[in-house]
């Protein structure tokens, strides 16, 4: 017998995406009560995941991790259980689902869009990065994944890009690196500092995570996503923009 979905609440996202259905849900999983960015789909959809590679779904989210959840669930090897049993509860196939997770409250999720001509972006992020920032090639990375029972450090930088028209694998894989530049300008334009070396200007927290949603118009085909390309241009800055509203509001600063 399956067990029985718990779900107390839905708060709608309004997005100017056709055919997305995106809101924040608030679930019990394990006995606790928590909440995620479901964003749900009529179709599946090419994603290319940072955890997850290379998926076709029709649901991804980014769920929120209570400190209880976390302690009992987050460390990188009891991670991939949770993966399988998560979406189980949500009434959705583990097959069907790909998801970021985070100890950011959904509440503090922040959402940009932009359109030019027929393109259109959508940035879902949310963040925290007071206790994780750290500089890339310059702060040490002190887990080993074959030796050590990692723990996931508090602290995460999650981006959702969703667009309307189509993209090359390509073109998904630049959109990584597009969206990872433009996080890195917020947080230097926010004036965050490495958590272990005070001095430099941070770059990132060390467990961010990201997935890119392409659409389905056959019509439009994107092959170039870089900075110097209009769709780059929109991912970027929505991006950057939603990076940083997500921060202010959960660092509060």
């Amino acid at each position: 017998m399956s067990k029985k979905v718990v779900i107390i609440k839905e708060t709608s996202i309004d997005l100017q995406l056709a055919d997305v259905n995106a809101r924040v849900v608030y679930h019990k999983y394990d006995g606790i009560w928590h909440n995620l960015t479901l964003v749900s789909f009529n179709e599946q959809r090419l994603v290319l995941s940072t955890l997850d590679g290379l998926r076709k779904v029709r649901n991804v989210g980014n769920i929120f991790f209570p400190d209880e959840l976390s302690k009992r669930h987050m460390t990188l090897q009891s991670y991939e259980k949770v993966k399988k049993q998560l979406p189980k509860s949500l009434g959705l196939s583990c097959k069907d689902f790909i998801f970021l997770s985070t100890a950011v409250n959904m509440e503090c999720v922040s959402v940009c869009e932009k359109t030019f001509g027929d393109f259109h972006v959508c940035c879902i992020a949310t963040g925290g990065a007071l206790d994780n920032a750290l500089r890339a090639g310059v702060d040490a990375g002190n887990w080993v994944e074959t030796q050590t029972q990692m723990k996931l450090v508090p602290g995460t930088i999650n981006i959702m890009l969703l667009t309307n028209v189509t993209l090359t694998l390509a073109a998904m894989a630049r959109a990584i690196m597009t969206a990872t530049e433009a996080k890195s300008a917020a947080l230097q334009d926010l004036g965050y500092k490495s958590s272990y070396t005070p001095q430099v200007q941070a770059t990132g927290t060390g467990t961010d995570s990201m997935l890119v949603v392409s659409g389905v118009n056959p019509d439009i085909v994107i092959k170039h996503t870089g900075g110097h390309t209009k769709m780059g241009e929109l991912i970027g800055f929505t991006a950057k923009t939603a990076v940083t509203e997500a921060l202010k509001k959960f660092d509060k600063i």
